[in-house]
């Protein structure tokens, strides 16, 4: 026989495959950060550093024609303007070009007449022009020999200028963008490696693996994770501790009555039960069936109790009435068992939207603890009464609740006990062997349906010596 294999649906193994990995995705986020703030950094600096380097060339330009102005001051005479052309050779190297400014005299391209004018006038000058799609820098000055000079440079040795000092930025960006796209890799492993021993312990527990741990690694959220894992660890082996605890015992309730049922049953096929005590051994076996019905009843009930089809039957309900009626059928088991089962009601009704039967099932519920462990002789008393209790606004506004006791003269609950006793199987694990316990299904299926019912459940101590149950109903 073949087994077919079971596939993955092909949208998952796509959107599965289409996945990338945390690391992937911070380089890549963090290399996309850089290279964004070096494209906008590189613009900004573009205009900046170009008009930065044409400014600075400009400047220089004019220390340059200071010098060279003091220098005609001292050399220059009039009628012997030869002299000071004797500097062009150095300039020319530069790429610098000297003019001579006189009155009426040439000037060099770009420069206007009110520009010469006013360096003649004895003022500086230095400007940026464009001539025949050229950029110029000029810079003119005065001398005491009543003559100008104009030193003229192309700007592309500022361009130059500016071309390298992008040069040396594009570098440094470069680097940058190597040094973050390293430590967003750095980034990224630190952050992936703990996730990634996080997700290994969450695979071992769905494969059944208890007391599994991880270590908490790496940032305060991450390290929340492993916590998380941790605690969800514990949580797991508890849980299936306590039901393998619950499971036994709910086997060994189980158990008693179904042995009882079939040795009986035997008896009566074996015919070796009397005639006259056939009636008695059916008595014996249905009350066994009904114990076995009953714990197969509450199981159901505390099985079903979170699932969004438990029903609920809501209609005014007189409680008064209906634990007077409880209190009836109790009475007469007390009196078989030797406990004498009393009702402390209220004169008037109290009237509670609720669900009848499921009230009575807990009333039921707790009147069967509580006859299991009282001792003849001593007291089970059930009780209502109608109390007003603090809201949720504020101790000033109070709100109406109806209270359904149900108190024992038995051996009673610590205040640990009180703590758990409703939990599942919580005093069956603490007292089995002790004192006559039950499973631990009735007073967690009181608390759950008291829950569903919109109320509380609460244990604590008797007048009577023993327990006190309480579950307390909205009135309103």
């Amino acid at each position: 026989m073949i087994t077919p294999v079971a596939r993955t649906p092909r949208a998952a193994r796509t959107t599965r495959g289409a996945r990338t990995t945390l690391a992937a995705r911070t380089t890549l986020v963090t290399a996309t950060v850089v290279v964004v703030a070096i494209l906008l950094v590189g613009l900004v600096s573009l205009g900046l550093v170009r008009g930065a380097s044409q400014s600075q060339a400009l400047l220089t330009l004019g220390r340059q024609a200071d010098l060279v102005a003091r220098s005609v001051d001292r050399s220059v005479v009039v009628g012997a303007p030869q002299r000071p052309l004797r500097l062009e050779p150095i300039l020319r190297q530069q790429g610098i070009s000297l003019h001579v400014l006189r009155t009426g005299g040439s000037a060099p391209a770009g420069l206007t007449p009110a520009q010469v004018a006013r360096v003649l006038a004895g003022h500086p000058v230095s400007v940026i022009v464009t001539v025949g799609g050229r950029s110029l820098l000029i810079a003119a000055r005065p001398t005491d020999s009543r003559v100008g000079i104009a030193l003229v440079q192309s700007a592309r040795v500022a361009r130059s200028t500016a071309a390298q000092a992008l040069g040396r930025l594009g570098l440094a960006l470069m680097v940058g963008l190597a040094g973050g796209v390293l430590s967003g890799l750095a980034l990224s492993r630190w952050l992936a490696r703990p996730l990634a021993r996080t997700a290994q312990a969450a695979h071992r527990l769905s494969t059944g693996e208890r007391g599994v741990r991880v270590e908490p690694d790496g940032p305060v959220e991450v390290a929340e994770v492993a916590e998380a894992i941790n605690t969800l660890s514990a949580a797991l082996a508890l849980s299936e501790d306590r039901q393998r605890e619950f499971l036994l015992s709910v086997s060994h309730e189980l158990r008693t009555p179904l042995t009882a049922v079939k040795g009986y049953a035997e008896a009566l096929a074996d015919g070796v039960v009397p005639a006259t005590e056939v009636a008695s051994t059916g008595r014996t076996m249905l009350a066994e069936s009904e114990r076995l019905e009953r714990l197969v009843r509450d199981l159901l009930d505390l099985a079903r109790l979170g699932a969004q089809d438990f029903r609920l039957d809501l209609s005014p309900t007189d409680v008064v009435e209906l634990v007077r009626l409880a209190g009836v059928v109790w009475a007469d088991r007390g009196r078989r068992a030797g406990v004498p089962v009393s009702v402390e009601l209220p004169d008037g009704p109290l009237v509670v939207r609720t669900d009848p039967t499921r009230v009575r099932q807990i009333v039921d519920g707790l009147a069967e603890n509580a006859l299991r462990v009282t001792p003849p002789g001593r007291p089970v008393v059930l009780a209502v009464r109608a109390e007003a209790r603090p809201g949720h606004l504020g101790s000033a506004i109070t709100v109406p609740v109806a209270v359904l006791e149900v108190r024992d003269g038995g051996p009673g609950l610590t205040e640990d006990d009180i703590g758990v006793a409703f939990e599942r199987s919580a005093l069956y694990d603490r007292y089995r062997g002790v004192r006559r316990v039950g499973t631990g299904v009735g007073l967690a299926l009181v608390a759950g349906l008291a829950t569903r019912l919109g109320g509380a459940a609460q244990a604590g101590t008797a007048a009577e010596g023993g327990a006190s149950f309480r579950v307390v109903l909205p009135a309103d």
